[in-house]
């Protein structure tokens, strides 16, 4: 099942999603017509997971880490499907990373890795943005607009061996599959959970595979992972308002 939120006439709406069609409990609404899809939930913070890739670890000559290596960015990074990336007028390196990412459903604590399939909601997709050369994770990855959410949450799904891809205006840029993560989602989940309280509605990013790369002003970002579906979202010019 694909769970979805929606701007429409009645406000922001919650549902079911499927064949452009959000159902709720008080009606139904053609997304594209009188909905806009927007990000599947509203987080209290993201928990990213970098360095999760072997490949990745090869191409940017890092060390291999001995346990999940993470940052967190704020609930005002958080934009929806299709909404524009604001390319940040402090940085001239933007990036682009094509993550899965897992959407918490109950409030919980010190979760065993067994227990883990039970505080989540489902998955979705994330766009980590990175203005590469900011200094520190936290000025490259915390800013508004860096972390591109949706389209849905797929409630029906084992991340495990899922295949993956990264498309830039038409061209293929990344593709992998999860079951080359280091550290597998189960496991990356219930590292977080000995240190946060994680929140109904809170996501977990599960790191990008290789090859992240630049993205400019123009261009359309499309990320795909089998059996979720398909995140996409054009970047703004420099100092454009942006609209999630």
């Amino acid at each position: 099942m694909k769970l979805a939120r929606a701007r429409t006439p009645d406000g922001v709406v919650t549902g079911e999603y499927a064949d452009g069609t959000l159902e709720t409990d008080d009606g139904s609404y053609a997304v594209g017509d009188d909905a806009t899809l927007v990000a599947p939930c509203e987080p209290s913070a993201l928990y990213c997971v970098g360095r999760n890739y072997a490949a990745t670890l090869d191409q940017m000559d890092y060390e291999r880490p001995e346990e999940p290596d993470f940052f967190i960015k704020p609930p005002a990074s958080v934009i929806g499907p299709n909404a524009p990336i604001p390319y940040p007028t402090f940085s001239d390196e933007v990036t682009y990373a094509g993550e899965l990412a897992a959407v918490i459903g109950t409030t919980c604590r010190d979760v065993a890795p067994a227990d883990v399939p039970a505080v989540v909601r489902g998955y979705t997709i994330m766009n980590d943005v990175d203005a590469l050369d900011q200094p520190g994770r936290t000025a490259r990855k915390a800013f508004d607009g860096s972390g591109p959410l949706g389209p849905w949450i797929e409630t029906d799904l084992d991340p495990s061996g899922i295949d993956m891809r990264t498309v830039i205006d038409g061209e293929e840029r990344q593709r992998s599959n999860t079951e080359l993560m280091l550290f597998e989602p189960r496991e990356v989940i219930a590292f977080l959970t000995e240190r946060f309280t994680l929140r109904p509605g809170d996501v977990v990013a599960f790191g990008s595979p290789a090859n992240p790369g630049l993205i400019e002003p123009g261009d359309e970002v499309s990320i795909t992972y089998e059996g979720v579906g398909t995140l996409t979202n054009g970047v703004a010019e420099p100092g454009s308002d942006r609209d999630d």
